[in-house]
């Protein structure tokens, strides 16, 4: 194990869960990562909203044709929104956020997974984000990022090995230069 955290080399996505709800202070521990995350000029243009009743689980797994489908299966969805009018930089705060809540979910011995809704389509005249909008009834002035999914989990992922890291990717103090 490298000197960083067994929390980053063990998180893989989680699309399968166990059949057990997650417990109440999870979840509120989960939140409150969410709302310590890194925002530019503390503008903090998120907003999540916490989604455990299965009819609304069972709408949000059908947001767009493919990809998203585990959601209903999941106890626990995280809508990660933003408002661009807050923030320029919305996208990159709610990303942000979206990570720390799957940290946070991993750090609690949970799994998750993220799918995106940001430029996607439930059908051919209605966006995602405007079908997750009218469920969850959301203000004009929001838009969704993505759904993160939490549970405990049903499946074990195999783990990135070292060996199998990019480390090709990284260049130091200018591109293209490996050490």
């Amino acid at each position: 194990m490298s000197m960083f955290s067994a929390l980053t080399e063990k998180r893989r996505s989680v699309r399968i869960y166990a059949d057990r709800p997650v417990e109440a202070e999870k979840v509120r521990a989960i939140v409150e990562a969410a709302l310590r995350s890194p925002s530019g000029r503390a503008a903090r243009p998120w907003s999540f909203v916490v989604v455990t009743e299965k009819s609304i689980l069972k709408k949000l797994s059908t947001a767009r044709p493919q990809g998203v489908a585990f959601v209903e299966k999941a106890p626990l969805v995280i809508v990660v929104c933003g408002n661009p009018v807050v923030s320029p930089i919305w996208l990159e705060d709610c990303a942000i956020a979206a990570v720390t809540i799957q940290y946070a979910a991993q750090d609690l011995g949970l799994g998750s997974c993220w799918s995106t809704m940001k430029d996607k389509q439930y059908n051919e005249s209605t966006s995602s984000t405007e079908y997750i909008a009218e469920i969850i009834d959301l203000p004009k002035d929001f838009t969704i990022l993505c759904l993160v999914a939490i549970g405990y989990p049903g499946e074990t992922p195999a783990l990135y090995k070292k060996e199998d890291l990019c480390f090709d990717k990284v260049s130091y103090n200018c591109y293209g230069k490996r050490s």
